[in-house]
């Protein structure tokens, strides 16, 4: 399996974020744009928390408050499950279904540089099974080297 360095070069850096004090309106509205599930909310370029739908679904209808009226901080989750680039997709396999959470920032020196999705795990490891589903066929049909 890759390591999650290897993933974000495939991916792609790109950190989708909303500050903590922004609406949960704001919030949903990029999520929408961006179709994505998960911001990360950062304050003064450093990780607060992450917000994610989960996190409105279950909690916003608590407040009885409109969303343009909840900010990002009332809802997000502040204790963050993260990995650095050196885990391999299977540690964040193991991460993602222990924590149960979808979404894992990635973390160097203390600064975001990614983040990776249950999504990207599963990619990688249909990925690696057909490389091996491949080898194997080459393998049975007596195949050597490059097609």
């Amino acid at each position: 399996m890759a390591t999650v360095r290897q993933l974000l070069q495939g991916k792609g850096y790109e950190v989708a974020s909303v500050e903590p004090d922004k609406s949960v309106y704001d919030a949903m509205q990029l999520m929408a744009a961006k179709n994505i599930g998960a911001l990360l909310v950062l304050e003064n370029r450093k990780l607060a928390g992450i917000f994610t739908e989960r996190d409105y679904s279950r909690k916003a209808y608590l407040l009885d408050k409109s969303a343009k009226d909840i900010r990002v901080k009332e809802l997000m989750t502040a204790q963050v499950a993260y990995v650095n680039p050196d885990y391999t997709a299977e540690d964040c396999m193991a991460l993602v279904t222990e924590m149960r959470v979808r979404h894992l920032p990635v973390l160097e020196n203390n600064e975001v540089v990614g983040i990776i999705s249950i999504g990207d795990l599963v990619k990688d490891a249909i990925s690696g099974q057909e490389f091996i589903i491949d080898q194997l066929e080459r393998y049975i049909h007596g195949i050597r080297g490059p097609e």
